[in-house]
């Protein structure tokens, strides 16, 4: 990984942060020891990620039969695991304010990719899906922070991508002298996030596996790397679908033993999904 980079990241003091409540709520959790009620008063202090929870939560995303109106009543019926991963995506969506266009894309492609995550996830049952979900989410959190680091910088790059025709990981090679996956995989090791979320952002692109890579490691990335890959072929957060992706010759795809008929299916729930639960998240 880029040092100069590493230090860059690890040092700024301007960067966007996890709003304090998720940090709170991930170390209630790893206590092993927290209450839904413990956990119910520390979302509550910060109401619009309490109001989101909420409105996440009842969403066919997960799955609820009736409405859930209590954050203790939420707890209980979806889990501290998927807790978690719920308060961390209510939080984050403020780490992409301003929200014009380029964040109002971005956001859609984050999301979007969160829930292409958890559905190939609960489809392969190789991952955790509130990891996946996560890895998803967070995939592209690198392009966020190059745009609040230099907006102007990063508005060249998307210029690229719009003018000339070009993928965003060529334009930012003309323009950066690292990647977004990079930027990613460190932000997400300043927050704190385990270091198997920060290796399937930063190689979600690459898929760069050692011979004796963690096999579940290389799983989590595989998920995270297609779930990108069906936004892309749906133009989920992007200019235009790319119709033309050969979904099934990918290495996630191939490394996750999907079939055509698979892949298929995935896609459409994928999209059915999408399209009735994307209000909920905005």
């Amino acid at each position: 990984m880029n040092r100069e980079l590493e230090v860059m990241i690890m040092t700024a003091s301007d960067l966007p942060t996890i709003p304090v409540v998720a940090t709170k709520v991930m170390q209630l959790i790893e206590s092993e020891s927290a209450t839904a009620e413990e956990l119910a008063k520390v979302v509550a202090s910060d109401p619009a990620v309490a109001a989101r929870v909420l409105k996440i939560s009842n969403s066919s995303f997960y799955g609820c039969q009736r409405q859930i109106q209590t954050l203790s009543h939420a707890i209980v019926v979806l889990g501290f695991a998927t807790l978690k991963s719920l308060v961390v995506a209510a939080s984050v969506k403020q780490v992409y304010q301003p929200y014009g266009l380029t964040e109002k894309m971005l956001w859609e492609h984050s999301f979007g990719a969160g829930l292409a995550a958890r559905i190939i996830a609960k489809e392969t049952k190789l991952v955790s899906e509130e990891e996946a979900f996560l890895g998803g989410l967070f995939h592209d959190i690198g392009k966020i922070i190059m745009n609040s680091m230099n907006s102007t910088q990063f508005q060249d790059a998307m210029q690229r991508t719009y003018n000339d025709g070009l993928t965003f990981d060529e334009a930012e090679r003309q323009v950066y002298s690292y990647t977004h996956s990079e930027v990613g995989g460190l932000v997400i090791k300043k927050w704190n996030f385990p270091s198997i979320l920060m290796h399937a952002v930063l190689n979600h692109h690459t898929f760069a596996f050692t011979e004796d890579e963690d096999s579940y490691q290389v799983s989590l990335t595989c998920v995270v790397g297609l779930a990108n890959l069906f936004c892309h072929k749906v133009g989920i957060g992007i200019r235009e679908p790319e119709e033309q992706l050969d979904l099934l010759n990918t290495l996630p795809s191939q490394r996750l033993g999907l079939n055509e008929q698979r892949i298929d299916s995935l896609l459409e729930r994928f999209v059915e999904a999408y399209e009735k639960d994307k209000s909920f998240f905005n």
